[in-house]
């Protein structure tokens, strides 16, 4: 804010300025001279409406691109969620399974182990 603020001021203090500049420096007439000191004031001021106007529009569509994104990331992250946690069910017997084979084979091999040891001895 405080730069945009600036920005004006140094804009009105650099249009003052030139005018008064101008006003010093003109070779035209005073009837002539005031004419386009009241038509560039004019457009001046009307560049400086559009600005106001558009700075406004600029303001509310990036408040409404903000609140939009903040709304999809919200329901996004649901998802992620929601898909995770499907995952992790579906995943689970799958693990069991696996661990009771691990343990199958750890037997086995256990087993194996005790019988060539057996048959070494003898």
């Amino acid at each position: 804010m405080i730069n945009s603020k600036s920005l004006l001021i140094g804009i009105l203090a650099g249009g003052l300025v030139s005018a008064a500049a101008t006003l010093l420096s003109t070779p035209k007439a005073g009837k002539e001279l005031r004419t386009d000191v009241k038509v560039t004031s004019d457009k001046a001021v009307h560049y400086i409406n559009n600005l106001r106007t558009e700075g406004v529009d600029l303001k509310e569509q990036i408040t409404k691109t903000s609140k939009e994104g903040a709304a999809l990331i919200k329901d996004l992250s649901a998802d992620v969620k929601e898909s995770i946690e499907s995952w992790k069910k579906t995943v689970e017997p799958h693990q069991k399974n696996i661990q009771k084979y691990l343990t199958q084979i750890e037997e086995s091999l256990k087993e194996l182990e005790e019988k060539t040891k057996s048959q070494t001895e003898y």
